[in-house]
């Protein structure tokens, strides 16, 4: 997310929109404004928004159609979204803002010490989360472009010397004596035992 990603505030009624304004003003995020589902469909498209702050019930676009249309596109499947309304609890409308993977349902009025403190914990996290994406694809070029330049290296050594491509004659192992003591002696061997033993006596 750039450096200059900012909160995008989306509601109808103008007095809403300043009080939250001032309400998040204190964190020091650069905000945004739109009147509309269409509206705030553009600029989250051209990009550089970090979180939306989005009124359910608006006239045309509602929030849940804008969040629908966000989760169907990559670039934008993953921007959390605060979902406002001032219709008192609403089971449809909490189950079907959860399956779109609404990051939260807030009710109108708005307390504003609650709202900064889910505001900067999702705008946050957002942020780290793709920085961290931004250095694993950094290190995934990275390593791929090691392994090329180690193939190529490789390929480069066959070529200056073709006969370390031949296999190297095997030594043979020494043959080792039978494990098993038990084994009998053979017949000869055996035979001549006895001769000695005669000699003795």
């Amino acid at each position: 997310m750039p450096s200059d990603a900012r909160i995008l505030i989306v509601d109808d009624h103008e007095d809403t929109l300043y009080a939250l304004e001032s309400a998040l003003a204190p964190l020091g995020y650069r905000l945004g404004r739109a009147t509309g589902g269409d509206e705030a469909l553009k600029q989250v498209l051209r990009g550089q928004v970090g979180l939306l702050l989005l009124d359910v019930r608006m006239p045309g676009v509602s929030g849940l159609d804008v969040v629908r249309y966000m989760r169907r596109l990559e670039q934008t499947q993953h921007i959390p979204v605060i979902l406002l309304t001032g219709f008192g609890p609403d089971h449809e409308l909490t189950s079907a803002a959860f399956a779109l993977g609404v990051a939260d349902l807030v009710m109108k009025p708005i307390d504003p010490w609650a709202l900064r403190t889910k505001v900067r914990y999702l705008f946050d996290a957002h942020r780290r989360h793709l920085a961290l994406e931004h250095e694993v694809r950094e290190l995934r070029a990275l390593v791929k472009g090691h392994g090329e330049d180690h193939g190529n290296d490789h390929r480069d050594d066959h070529r200056e010397n073709p006969g370390e491509d031949q296999a190297a004659p095997t030594t043979p192992h020494p043959t080792l004596p039978h494990p098993d003591a038990r084994v009998p002696l053979q017949r000869g061997q055996g035979a001549h035992t006895e001769e000695l033993e005669q000699d003795r006596t």
